[in-house]
């Protein structure tokens, strides 16, 4: 081992033994928006062996007041943020391993993308996921650790199965569309992701090097504008609980896979195909003809009616331009196929 990581071995709570565990770690970041950005890149300067980004979207130029891993050539080109992130964390220590999946995560894929996690990290924007991913962790005994951020607010929690209440302990019912802001609608600033962020990569390390009695066990509660800081101590897990105490996934075990959804704040729909068998080349040759085409080896971008469609090589789109699932869908059928 170099000495890249000499002053993070003096710190006493990881030592070289700690670093050592650090390399031969794997995580797994689930969304690289704000939140999973700053996890991804403090985890690889600090020698975290195996990343594995999992993100559905690409790079605009909205995220780049706060999405760290990112420049300004990745929302020109519409990169992946995933393959972005990826790109960025080889330039920042080419000594890990980076796996970039360009997916959208559901009930299907959830199980076998954090199946070889040692943790699990929350950097997702919408509860539906988030309720999924606590039923994925809990039914295979994965610690994750939860977060959020919004507006000056955010919030954190550490979730170890068996040991500590899961996300339905403490939020039993998913809160209704629409009912929570949003960064879209209420805005989100720089600090307060570093905030969050910061706390959940901490919680990260001291799993991994095993220093669980300094894991903080709680819900921490941040508002950086109110300067207001709160620690909600947590009990033991809820016995009534329907994931963890009953063991009943319903997130995980629905058998409604919602073909389309509405992408909140975005003016946006996304369409997700029923199977993955999907040959982007043979689509970017099939609509040469039309106007505005711009692809990459990942995605290929075109404007038709006023809409801006996306299509990615799982053959998932992001209609912009519109929030009617109908004419997503339409647009969807005509111009890719269903």
């Amino acid at each position: 081992m170099n000495d890249r990581y000499s002053r993070q071995i003096l710190f006493p709570g990881i030592g070289k033994a700690g670093q050592e565990k650090l390399v031969a770690s794997r995580v797994a970041l689930v969304g690289c928006g704000a939140l999973g950005a700053s996890h991804a890149e403090m985890l690889s300067r600090a020698g975290v062996g195996r990343l594995k980004i999992i993100d559905r979207d690409f790079v605009e130029f909205t995220n780049l007041q706060r999405q760290t891993l990112f420049k300004e050539a990745d929302a020109v080109e519409r990169l992946p943020k995933a393959i972005a992130a990826q790109i960025r964390i080889g330039e920042i220590n080419s000594e890990i391993e980076v796996e970039a999946i360009v997916a959208d995560v559901n009930r299907s894929n959830i199980e076998s993308m954090i199946a070889d996690a040692d943790v699990v990290i929350d950097g997702t924007d919408n509860f539906q996921i988030r309720y999924l991913l606590n039923d994925a962790c809990v039914k295979l005994g994965k610690t994750w650790i939860y977060g959020a951020a919004v507006s000056s607010y955010g919030t954190t929690m550490t979730i170890i199965p068996a040991e500590t209440p899961c996300l339905r302990c403490i939020f039993e019912e998913m809160p209704d569309a629409g009912s929570s802001p949003t960064c879209d609608t209420a805005g989100v600033i720089m600090p307060i992701i570093a905030t969050v962020s910061a706390v959940q990569v901490s919680e990260c390390v001291k799993l991994i090097v095993g220093d669980h009695a300094a894991l903080h066990r709680s819900l921490m509660q941040f508002d950086v504008w109110q300067n207001d800081w709160r620690k909600i101590k947590l009990s033991k897990p809820n016995p009534d609980c329907r994931t963890c105490g009953l063991n009943e996934f319903d997130f995980l075990d629905s058998e409604t896979a919602e073909f389309s959804a509405v992408l909140c704040g975005r003016d946006a729909v996304q369409i997700s195909p029923p199977s993955n068998s999907f040959d982007l080349s043979a689509f970017s040759t099939k609509i040469a003809g039309l106007p505005d085409v711009k692809k990459n080896d990942y995605l290929v971008r075109f404007n038709i009616d006023g809409n801006e469609i996306t299509v990615f090589r799982d053959g998932r789109a992001i209609v912009k331009g519109t929030d009617d699932v109908s004419i997503a869908r339409s647009l969807y059928a005509r111009y890719v196929g269903t």
